[in-house]
């Protein structure tokens, strides 16, 4: 009977951290009389499969009922890399002082002319995806995100795009899979990272631009007095894109810890 040396399978293992049931299945037919071999071959793949992740697509959320708006909405997290985001849209309606954030209806066309904060959703789009906010919003002083978190800076959402690959792959790590929520196909969609990115509406001057085909946050910094960037995700590609828009309009809001 054929022994199973460490130098035979283990590399072959380990070298590509990647999960591999038919070679365990061959330590364990293979293992031979020599016992050593075999308990270190086993010690070796527990350990794989304890640090490994062998299904990326499949991280658990981190329940943390700290982080909780002032509204009482509680949310979860994930760490990624050295951040940690929540994995949910903010829903919260007043600032953390207590005061009420403004509502603006949705047929409503002062929306295109405020330059002070305020938040607008369709109730389907809050049940699903939390509120859309108008950066102004976004960077009141008295505050939308719950305490010890903060809106993302321009640079905290690179941070999070370079861990994740570049603008070219990231997007995929970050979408739900599937499509529940996603416009078929949801192309190349994994959430290996754990971020459950889902599509979202737009809140334009007049109305929503609705489906499910994208998604866009606010990051804290301004790109001029008339426009702030804003992250994409889309359904067509893994793919995200860091841009401009009008301050006015209302995109979802994840946070991150401080």
């Amino acid at each position: 009977m054929k022994n199973t040396s460490l130098t035979h399978l283990l590399p072959e293992v380990l070298i590509g951290n990647k999960c591999n049931p038919t070679l365990f299945r061959e330590l364990m037919s293979n293992r031979g009389e020599n016992w050593i071999y075999f308990s270190i071959s086993i010690a070796a793949m527990i350990w794989l499969f304890t640090i490994s992740s062998c299904k990326k697509d499949e991280v658990t959320p981190i329940v943390d009922t700290v982080i909780k708006d002032i509204d009482g909405n509680v949310y979860t997290s994930v760490q990624i890399g050295s951040q940690v985001w929540m994995v949910e849209n903010l829903k919260v309606t007043k600032y953390n002082n207590g005061d009420p954030i403004p509502k603006i209806g949705p047929m409503d066309n002062s929306w295109g002319t405020l330059t002070s904060g305020a938040y607008s959703n369709d109730y389907e789009e809050t049940n699903i995806n939390g509120r859309l906010y108008n950066w102004y919003a976004v960077n009141d002083p008295r505050k939308i995100a719950p305490a010890g978190w903060h809106i993302p800076t321009k640079g905290e959402w690179t941070t999070l795009v370079d861990f994740l690959g570049g603008e070219n792959l990231a997007g995929s790590k970050m979408k739900e899979k599937g499509t529940a929520h996603w416009c078929a196909p949801n192309t190349d969609a994994t959430n290996e990272s754990g971020f459950t990115g889902l599509p979202g509406d737009w809140r334009l001057e007049i109305g929503f631009a609705t489906g499910c085909g994208d998604e866009s946050w606010w990051t804290a910094d301004e790109n001029d007095a008339q426009e702030a960037f804003n992250l994409f995700i889309f359904d067509s590609s893994g793919e995200v894109s860091l841009v401009s828009n009008k301050k006015f309009v209302g995109w979802g809001v994840r946070c991150i810890k401080d």
